[in-house]
């Protein structure tokens, strides 16, 4: 059973691949964005013939991922930097959630040999201290150095006499003693002061040195008339400055708004590219590559036009297909690293070996919502389309349980089956939940239903059903379609429509700020004790 179950998976995933192939046209380029998925405030450094990436996932665990790639098209999720945070019982989804808070802006360095991350929760109090964590390689294992005051989008940076420095908010910086353990007391610096024209926000520090120079590449947020997000440069001889400007990208790009934040990278061959974000609406903030050409000593981003480029060539060619969304049949022993658990996972309550070939979901404790439910399971997902199909089993749900698939977000279409005594519904709803601005609380919860159906009635002598999500975040007149459909088959060939057409995915920097995510569930409202079983996570991305 275990065998004809891979070979079925492998014929699904041989024919996505033909789809993605047909559709790709020239799929020997790197297609801008360079990755159409929400991969927000990008670090990236360069290790021998590798790149690695880190981004910012805040509540979904285990967090900030880290990402390798030997061409800057091909990435694959090679480790986290922590499996949970514990500050708080939030992080459980116990007494609030943490909600768009968590693990935020990562700074990822390299040096003597070893691997550095700094980040700093985006929270109050000693939640939001900072980390710094070390490991030998970047795939892990990852072990805390020190935890120390909050740095907001900090960059850590190891100087070539040895000493480390924090730079961090807008031009603040701070020098950090040899080990790591904290800042050295009285060596807080405003490095520059900005400029009349930066009116608007200031962050996402980034800084790198380059033939005796020192560069910290921020996002500008200008808010005037006729001014656009961009990004800049401070440069100068001394870390402690004196620093000069310069506005090294200002592009929209694709229909969407102007990209801004992110970091720039050389080769081993002395070509550099810049890795930018770009906010996209549902499907979150993405990842744009260009070139850089060093004019006067400034790292100019673009092409010749200072644009982000529709395309571009891979930096090394014969590179294997890797991606950051995977199918899965769950025959592995161990969970893939492309799945993140929302908020911190309840470990005993799942597991890959009840079941083997299943990834096995309990309930654990009765909630009000999906919203409060733990070991939620999530993919991002991706543009220009998207389709995924679970295959589930629901014959050990108890009464009250629901479990299913969703477009997961503070907006959420859900496909959700409900056992309510002995009848089994399968129905599409709009869910939506309200939060705190501070402490991330749900204030509201509102739960709608579209469509329903009696799968008792519909399959009276079989609990299996696939569930389908397509996804579209292709440019349209609103900026994104953003648009989801729904779908249920009872062989896993007939499909049937149903609920809404064309659900409308958002994006809220104020709720969740994340993209939106393809989720599998199963919660309790009764009572604990039910499970399903899921079968397996079908893929396809479709490049047309």
């Amino acid at each position: 059973m275990r065998i004809k179950k891979r070979l079925m998976l492998m014929a699904c995933m041989a024919f996505f691949a033909m789809s993605l192939s047909a559709a790709e046209g020239d799929s020997t380029k790197i297609q801008n964005p360079m990755l159409w998925a929400d991969v927000p405030d990008p670090d990236v450094i360069r290790v021998g013939d590798t790149f690695y990436l880190v981004s910012t996932t805040m509540h979904l665990m285990p967090g900030a991922p880290v990402m390798a790639s030997k061409d800057l098209k091909n990435w694959e999720t090679v480790g986290y930097i922590f499996d949970k945070l514990t500050d708080s019982p939030k992080y459980d989804l116990l007494e609030g959630t943490v909600y768009g808070r968590g693990q935020w802006a990562t700074s990822l360095k390299y040096h003597n040999g070893k691997f550095y991350a700094l980040l700093a929760p985006n929270e109050q109090g000693a939640m939001g201290d900072t980390y710094i964590f070390s490991a030998p390689k970047a795939e892990g294992p990852w072990t805390i150095v020190s935890r120390m005051r909050h740095f907001h989008d900090c960059s850590l940076f190891f100087d070539d006499d040895d000493r480390v420095y924090v730079v961090y908010g807008t031009g603040e910086m701070m020098e950090l003693k040899k080990d790591l353990s904290d800042v050295i007391e009285g060596t807080y610096k405003r490095i520059f002061q900005r400029e009349a024209d930066e009116t608007g926000l200031l962050e996402g520090s980034r800084v790198i040195k380059h033939n005796g120079k020192y560069y910290l590449l921020m996002i500008s947020q200008s808010y005037a008339p006729g001014r656009h997000r961009r990004e800049v440069c401070y440069r100068a001889d001394d870390i402690h400055g004196p620093y000069e400007k310069n506005v090294i990208l200002e592009s929209d790009f694709g229909g969407f708004p102007y990209v801004g934040q992110g970091t720039i990278v050389d080769t081993e061959d002395g070509d550099w590219y810049g890795i930018i974000f770009q906010d996209r609406g549902g499907v979150g903030r993405v990842l744009t590559l260009s070139p850089v050409r060093w004019i006067d000593g400034w790292p100019m981003i673009g092409d010749e036009n200072g644009k982000v480029p529709e395309t571009m060539r891979p930096y090394k060619s014969g590179q294997p297909v890797k991606s950051i969304v995977c199918s899965d049949d769950f025959e592995n022993t161990k969970l893939g690293l492309h799945w993140q658990w929302n908020h911190n996972p309840i470990d005993n309550a799942w597991s890959l070996s009840e079941h083997p070939g299943f990834l096995r979901l309990k309930t654990n404790r009765v909630v009000e919502n999906l919203y409060l439910a733990p070991n939620t399971i999530t993919q991002r997902m991706e543009g220009p389309k998207c389709s995924a199909v679970v295959k589930l089993d629901y014959s050990h749900l108890k009464d009250g349980d629901r479990a299913g698939f969703a477009a997961f977000n503070s907006e959420t279409g859900a496909l959700t089956i409900k056992r309510v005594g002995k009848t089994v519904y399968l129905e599409m709803e709009e869910l939506a939940a309200q939060l705190s601005d501070r402490e991330k609380a749900i204030t509201k919860y509102d739960e709608k239903m579209i469509a329903s159906v009696s799968l008792t009635k519909l399959s009276p002598k079989s609990t299996k059903i696939w569930l389908r999500i397509d996804g579209d975040f292709r440019a349209g007149q609103r900026g994104g379609r953003d648009a989801a459909n729904f779908y249920y088959s009872l062989d896993g060939e007939q499909w049937t429509k149903i609920g809404t057409d064309d659900y409308r995915m958002r994006f809220d920097w104020r709720r969740f700020f994340m993209g939106s995510k393809f989720a599998v569930f199963c919660y309790a409202t009764k009572k604990a004790g039910g499970w399903l079983d899921v079968d397996s996570f079908n893929y396809k991305k479709i490049t047309e």
